[in-house]
């Protein structure tokens, strides 16, 4: 008894100084990168809002199991409200503290419409009709240009402004204490924030009664019914909460670049963030964090490595990484299904279920 008492009281001064060592880490982060160069600190911010997607997908397809391949139009309202609001499209330069509620509450929205005309389907139509909203979306906003210029077509929208705190703008470099930042190492501190912010609102979801209920509907709807569950309810729950990270993420891309269009929200993301998800771990949040940063920093690496390996051995570029980004992705899908039905990491649940149904068959 006493061995026991004495290693959970050293459990928890672990646990601490990991925290502490990884937060030393992600505070370092970006000045170490900044030595090899202010691209690489980009790649991260848009690593981390992968990770955002991601997590929010996550809550949509791990926890209540509905497979939703138009994920990325919540992404794309977000960003578009962010552009609308605040940029001289329509001359209005609202402050982010109305911005980014806006674009939360109308990607909610959003997320209710689509979850309403799907709560019958499942499996394939389901996955269909998520395809089509996407697909809607991105052609809405490709087309509002005319009677009225909403979203200015195909030529998207620029000059938008950067996130502000009062005159603190996070888009331009500045001095602090005698250490110069630059506007890519502060929206990397912005969205590490926000990150965490996500993710502890993940883990609370995970462990609440609403998770458990995502939980019952994932593995048997007309179980989870009969036992007194609003499987109705807990779909639009779930495609609300998801759209929410999406409306977040778009928000920020559109201040971090300046320019939206539509171009940026194809259903190739869509399928991206998807490949996210199912390559780190279904319903696993540490695991779709690590595959959010695997595919979409992988492609960077290729192309900072292969490149310029080919250019030294062949003298010329043969095989371009951009080309074969999804052939790469569709890859490593096919490996993970056969070796690793149940993702990179996945939860300890899904494990078992996986490997009890492998041996059942």
């Amino acid at each position: 008894m006493m061995a026991i008492t004495q290693q959970s009281s050293r459990t928890p001064a672990r646990v601490w100084i990991g925290t502490f060592l990884i937060g030393a880490v992600l505070l370092a982060l970006p000045f170490v990168l900044g030595m090899v160069g202010q691209g690489w600190i980009r790649i991260l911010n848009f690593a981390l809002l992968y990770v955002m997607l991601a997590l929010g997908l996550n809550i949509v397809v791990g926890f209540a199991g509905l497979l939703d391949l138009g994920y990325i139009a919540f992404y794309a309202v977000g960003a578009y409200v962010w552009a609308m609001l605040a940029s001289p499209h329509f001359g209005l330069h609202l402050p982010f503290w109305a911005v980014l509620p806006a674009a939360i509450g109308l990607a909610a929205l959003f997320g209710i419409l689509l979850g309403i005309p799907v709560l019958r389907l499942r499996g394939d139509y389901l996955a269909i009709v998520t395809l089509g909203f996407g697909e809607i979306i991105r052609i809405f906003m490709n087309n509002l240009d005319a009677p009225v210029n909403i979203t200015n077509g195909p030529q998207g929208i620029n000059r938008i402004d950067t996130f502000k705190i009062g005159e603190f703008a996070f888009g331009r470099a500045e001095t602090l204490f005698g250490l110069r930042i630059t506007g890519p190492e502060k929206y990397y501190f912005l969205l590490i924030a926000l990150t965490l912010l996500i993710v502890f609102i993940s883990i609370r979801l995970q462990n609440s009664r609403i998770g458990r209920a995502w939980e019952a509907v994932r593995e048997d709807e007309i179980a989870a019914k009969a036992m007194g569950i609003n499987t109705r309810n807990m779909k639009l729950l779930a495609f609300a909460m998801g759209a929410t990270f999406g409306g977040v993420a778009g928000s920020l891309f559109a201040s971090m670049q300046g320019f939206v269009s539509p171009e940026s929200f194809s259903l190739t993301e869509s399928i991206s963030v998807l490949c996210m998800v199912v390559l780190g771990g279904m319903g696993h949040i540490p695991g779709v964090i690590v595959g959010a940063i695997l595919l979409s920093i992988f492609p960077e690496f290729l192309r900072a490595v292969v490149v310029p390996f080919q250019q030294s051995v062949f003298g010329e570029v043969l095989v371009d990484p951009d080309a074969i980004r999804m052939l790469l992705f569709g890859f490593a899908l096919v490996l993970v299904m056969i070796y690793r039905p149940e993702g990179l990491w996945p939860s300890a649940t899904r494990k078992r279920e996986l490997r009890a149904k492998k041996g059942a068959a």
